[in-house]
């Protein structure tokens, strides 16, 4: 039995796959090594873990910030903590996603969600990564970034007053919770982030639509046009930001002549469909 784990700065989906290729599965919060240590991570799975009838032989972990070995072993020595001696395998979420939107097969693999990241996979490793820098300087058309640019725009008057309005009449809030959320308390990408609910609610309305296919144009800029004959690739995505607003995601993906390939809201699926056939193989 094999435990595949998918974890973003939001949320963090178990998948328990049996030799019979049964799952069981549970979310429990977001575990990134960049913001956590090890015992803020053994601690998380202890209160919200709920797979504890089933011992794993082999956990796979698929995880934001899980760039290096250092990053990776505050990770690992929280797995070995709650699970026992099992054998662990620490990777990142972008190799996560790459191995479930490509399997075997070459092309870009991009990660819309709070934040944002792409690669090209060559159908066993990724071999270029344009990084994401984070949602202060990078991290383009991502939920964190959308936020960010929706609360300035508001904040900031750039929008029309009926826009304004509904997004105060919706949240109840004013400009010094706003920056109190963004700059003195934690994870301000999360909370930025979950202002992409009145984008999707909205998405009806032009200068929000514009906002968001704005936001993708600039991270097919930033990102995907690095990317060597990044015209002849399928370019696939998975991620909410990604699957939520893939409208306006192949609006943006078609002005520059790109293809379009697999748009998913999460990986596991795909996860799990490529350690099945990498075990039967």
């Amino acid at each position: 039995m094999i435990l595949i784990a998918d974890s973003g700065s939001t949320k963090t989906e178990w998948c328990l796959v049996s030799d019979t290729q049964t799952t069981k599965k549970c979310i429990t919060k977001g575990i990134n090594p960049f913001y956590q240590s090890a015992s803020e991570i053994l601690q998380n799975l202890k209160e919200e873990y709920t797979l504890n009838n089933s011992e794993p032989q082999e956990i796979h972990f698929y995880g934001a910030g899980c760039a290096n070995e250092e990053k990776n072993t505050i990770v690992r020595q929280a797995l070995a903590d709650y699970f026992g001696n099992t054998t662990i395998h620490i990777n990142s979420d972008l190799t996560g996603a790459a191995r479930a939107l490509c399997q075997r097969n070459e092309g870009i693999a991009c990660i819309l969600g709070t934040g944002s990241n792409s690669c090209h996979f060559d159908g066993t490793q990724v071999t270029h990564n344009v990084s994401p820098l984070g949602f202060i300087i990078g991290d383009e058309g991502s939920g964190a970034v959308l936020g960010k640019k929706l609360v300035g725009d508001i904040l900031k008057k750039q929008l029309s007053t009926s826009t304004i309005e509904l997004f105060f009449e919706k949240y109840k809030t004013d400009q010094a919770e706003i920056l109190d959320h963004i700059y003195k308390q934690a994870f301000p990408n999360r909370y930025l982030a979950s202002y992409t609910k009145f984008l999707s609610d909205h998405i009806h309305i032009p200068e929000l639509e514009n906002m968001v296919i704005s936001a993708f144009k600039e991270f097919i800029e930033r990102n995907l046009l690095q990317y060597n004959n990044i015209t002849e690739l399928n370019i696939n995505f998975t991620g909410s930001i990604a699957f939520y607003f893939k409208n306006q995601l192949e609006k943006a993906l078609k002005s520059y002549n790109l293809k379009i390939g697999v748009i998913d809201q999460a990986p596991m699926d795909g996860l799990v469909a490529y350690h099945a056939e990498i075990k039967n193989s």
